[in-house]
């Protein structure tokens, strides 16, 4: 019995079914059934009870899977540990944005499975908040303002966000420039997040009136040109729109914050090392990434170089 085909039977476990654990795994059912059956013939045990809606653990396979789990992780840790500065290896699944992600994170994660070629690497993008550990990830980047959990997270940069809405939607029903007036106006969100604004460095928790909601920013940019409402967005992804004229600035009083940039590992005395490089790589991402917008914005309103020192972390 080998470690992939203790990996294969806790995939199968967590994810509840074979295709599932194909998709995580990126292998063939088949090959996941025929390790399976393998481990099964082994060990003389029934360990799934199969059904047309997927797999089931067997009272010896949920003892079992505990244990596979455990042998996994420290064969995982013992590697790291006599290779401390060698190639990472094993599976590695991260949950990155859907938002910023396949344009600004992907290139990252790709170098990191470049320079660890043992490292095999599953990547899944959506700027809905999975849920590390029931479906199996190792970690996740995340953008925005982080709801209390049992998460680890760990700040690796952030992106300056704005309140926008076209001149039509202004022409229509006013610019909101007051915290109080936002109550009175149709917004383009996501769905239940928070939304907050400055004064000076007191926070204000705004109220918004979710008109229109989409489950990704790139929809939520398509509101805001169609003149549904206020949107609240990354800055990064609108500034041609900015630059036309196709959306102004609203509540300039009372910006928003900072969006921040954080990689979210499940809880854990000592992340693996493979969220500590990706945590690393995704820091200097970051300050690259802010470096181009203050220059970009410097030289938008033609202002002289600025000295780029005291970037916020």
């Amino acid at each position: 019995m080998d470690i992939e085909s203790l990996r294969t039977f806790v995939e199968v476990a967590d994810a509840g079914g074979v295709t599932a654990a194909a998709l995580r795994l990126g292998v063939s059912k088949s090959i996941v059934s025929r390790r399976l059956a393998r481990m099964e013939a082994e060990l003389g045990v029934q360990l799934l009870a199969r059904t047309t809606r997927g797999a089931a653990l067997t009272e010896g396979g949920i003892t079992f899977r505990d244990h596979a789990a455990k042998i996994c992780a420290e064969y995982d840790i013992a590697m790291e540990t006599i290779l401390p500065a060698g190639d990472l290896r094993g599976g590695f699944r991260i949950a990155a944005p859907l938002t910023f992600g396949p344009t600004h994170f992907a290139s990252v994660i790709a170098d990191m499975a470049r320079m660890n070629p043992l490292l095999q690497v599953r990547s899944s993008y959506s700027d809905r908040f999975v849920d590390l550990i029931t479906e199996g990830f190792d970690c996740a980047i995340r953008i925005g303002h982080l709801t209390d959990s049992n998460l680890v997270a760990r700040k690796v940069g952030y992106t300056p966000a704005i309140y926008v809405a076209t001149p039509e939607y202004i022409a229509r029903r006013g610019s909101p420039e007051k915290p109080e007036e936002f109550g009175d106006h149709d917004i383009v969100m996501q769905g239940t997040e928070s939304w907050f604004a400055l004064d000076g460095d007191r926070l204000i928790n705004l109220k918004p009136n979710g008109r229109f909601k989409a489950d990704n920013a790139v929809a939520l940019v398509a509101a805001a040109l169609a003149g549904v409402g206020v949107a609240g967005i990354p800055k990064e992804l609108i500034i041609d729109h900015l630059d036309s004229g196709a959306l102004v600035p609203v509540m300039k009083r009372y910006p928003p914050p900072t969006l921040g940039i954080y990689v979210v590992r499940p809880p854990g005395q000592h992340p693996e090392r493979k969220v500590r490089v990706l945590t690393e790589m995704m820091i200097a991402c970051c300050q690259n990434l802010c470096k181009a917008i203050m220059l970009r914005d410097a030289h938008r309103v033609g202002a002289p170089d600025l000295e780029m020192t005291n970037l916020r972390s």
